[in-house]
């Protein structure tokens, strides 16, 4: 099989993305699956990367084991229960067969998620969330740590705050490690720039516009693990998620942002990506994973759903979709990107994304010359957009960007404000409260044109699209509602098949389906119910309510009852297996 990189979530124009294409199981195989459909069919005397899952984490006798089937250690990966190692195919069964082996998978290529677009207007991303209430409290993330894993980070004037350097700490996982964790493509300053740019090179009685990230007096930590074209591997991000952990007390790091991705091969439960995700949220961590870029995919007939990437999977992270704001502050107007991923997730059905948040045509950091310059010179902005007086000569400092990986660390600001208001909050009691706050009352359908193409997309704002509803920094500062402190409490609820019916259950002890009401007695979605007439049950959301009918889950729009969602769907039942990724060209939104 050709795999493809996991990639940044954010978008090029054009730029060539993952469409994930959902296969039929098609090996019986006896007792658990210990290795990962995608190592089948390698020649013997092929030399395989993997990733081993130990029961335990490994020691000397663990490496020793793979040794003795003809494989090289690559790299240790901390406290995680694994390594990655270089083994012949031939040996691949009979490792996976070992009784200290949990799961043997391939380490995996990444890639950034983002897109672009050649039309540069204000993007009120900050308005658009209520952050100006924050800044109005004094809430700047002071003291917070946010870990960025990404392509890294340049010293520019815009990282430079109150304290001086933003950035902390820095550590480059690229091609072996050490080396210059400095951004060779763009990406990773573009995200560092939304999280906690200060606006330095905006700011002043020379510019009508100040582009400032959401909370900018945090302490960056920059964990390079994407090369110069926005592409990295699994066991790259997993390396930096431990180091993330291993530092938490040093730096007081609160976030994780991943703006990042590939398909979905196998469950959360054994892909080692979401399992390292899941130590950092065991370590008190709050992880934000950008949602992917494949809501325009309908390879499968799926209208784009049950498109999510992984990480954001994984039902402990907090998976955000990306909004567009329609070049205004007023967020009554804003709709659902149409490139935004949508759930459930493939394998386990997981209701994903959990959240949205601005992601399209976001401006934000860069240095000329870098790679992701170069390949997208249509997407630098002109001075005169935030320049007294300026011209049509292109920023030396920002530029505009769109998709899930400009929306994640819009997401990754409003925690560290939260941490900052309330540093005793966990992880699953700074996800619920995020998603309790979140504005519900969005524009229910919507239609996007490829400026390009002039191809048009149809979206609904429904639960597998936009979540729990669009960002809401001052609602959620505002709000003193706590979920129980316990890690899994606030698990994203797996959606169940039902024929003509999908049905929302608790996933674990989460409070975020089963019989209880996370939003007490309100309607989630504002004035309205999920689907009119056809919900039942003794909850409006999670409950135990059957969201039913000819509508997704409210209103009437695109996805039938015996359409993409339920019934003979590829996302239900045994047929929820992924398989290669192909090509296909992507525009920006108009």
């Amino acid at each position: 099989m050709n795999r493809k990189r996991l990639k940044s979530a954010m978008w090029g124009k054009p730029v060539l993305i993952l469409s994930a294409l959902f296969l039929s199981t098609c090996l019986a195989v006896a007792g658990p699956r210990k290795m990962s459909r995608d190592l089948e069919g390698k020649k013997p005397s092929d030399q395989v990367d993997v990733i081993v899952q130990f029961r335990h984490t490994p020691t000397a006798h663990h490496h020793q084991s793979v040794f003795s089937r003809g494989g090289t250690l690559k790299r240790e990966l901390g406290q995680f229960h694994g390594a990655a190692y270089r083994v012949p195919a031939s040996a691949l069964a009979d490792l996976a067969a070992d009784p200290e082996v949990a799961f043997v998978s391939p380490d995996r290529p990444l890639y950034s998620t983002n897109n672009g677009s050649s039309t540069a207007v204000l993007d009120y991303h900050t308005a658009a969330v209520n952050a100006p209430a924050a800044w109005a409290q004094g809430l700047d993330g002071t003291g917070i740590g946010v870990a960025v894993i990404d392509s890294g980070m340049i010293d520019i004037p815009d990282l430079h705050g109150k304290k001086g350097n933003l950035v902390a700490y820095s550590q480059n996982f690229v091609n072996g490690g050490g080396g210059s964790a400095n951004d060779q493509y763009g990406h990773g300053s573009h995200v560092t720039g939304v999280i906690a740019g200060t606006g330095a090179k905006s700011n002043g009685s020379k510019y009508i516009y100040t582009f400032q990230g959401i909370a900018d007096n945090v302490n960056l930590i920059n964990l390079r693990v994407l090369d110069q074209n926005g592409q990295g591997t699994d066991s790259q991000v997993i390396a930096a998620i431990q180091t993330a952990i291993q530092l938490k007390s040093t730096y007081n790091i609160g976030v994780i942002n991943l703006s990042l991705g590939r398909p979905v091969y196998e469950s959360y439960k054994l892909d080692p990506l979401c399992q390292a995700v899941e130590q950092a949220w065991q370590a008190g961590i709050v992880v934000v994973v950008a949602a992917g870029n494949y809501g325009r995919d309908n390879n499968a007939g799926t209208n784009g759903y049950g498109t999510i990437t992984a990480p954001g999977n994984d039902p402990y992270v907090i998976t955000v979709g990306a909004m567009n704001t329609k070049g205004t502050a007023d967020r009554t107007d804003d709709v659902i990107a149409s490139y935004s991923s949508k759930g459930p997730t493939l394998f386990d059905q997981v209701v994903k994304p959990d959240i949205v948040a601005p992601g399209n045509r976001i401006i934000s950091l860069y240095t000329a010359g870098l790679n992701l310059n170069q390949l997208y010179p249509g997407n630098e902005i002109p001075n005169s957009l935030y320049l007294t007086n300026g011209n049509s000569t292109a920023s030396d400092t920002y530029y505009l960007l769109s998709g899930t990986s400009m929306a994640a660390p819009v997401v990754s600001g409003a925690v560290a404000l939260i941490l900052q208001q309330n540093p005793a909050m966990t992880p699953d009691q700074v996800k619920a409260r995020l998603m309790k706050t979140a504005f519900k009352n969005l524009v229910t359908a919507s239609y996007a044109t490829d400026p390009v193409t002039g191809q048009t997309y149809y979206d609904q704002a429904d639960i597998f699209t936009v979540g729990a509803g669009y960002l809401d920094i001052q609602a959620a500062l505002a709000n003193t509602d706590l979920a129980p402190a316990a890690p899994g409490s606030a698990l994203s609820p797996i959606a169940i098949d039902k024929g003509a019916n999908v049905l929302l259950v608790q996933n674990g002890s989460s409070i975020l389906g089963g019989t209880s009401v996370l939003w007490g007695t309100s309607v989630m979605w504002g004035t309205k119910t999920l689907s009119g007439k056809n919900v039942s049950g003794q909850s409006v959301l999670w409950g135990t309510g059957l969201l039913q009918g000819e509508s997704v889950l409210w209103g009437t729009g695109l996805v039938q009852a015996d359409s993409v969602l339920w019934g003979t769907s590829v996302l239900w039942g045994t047929n929820t297996v992924a398989g290669e990724a192909t090509a296909v060209t992507i525009n920006g939104e108009n």
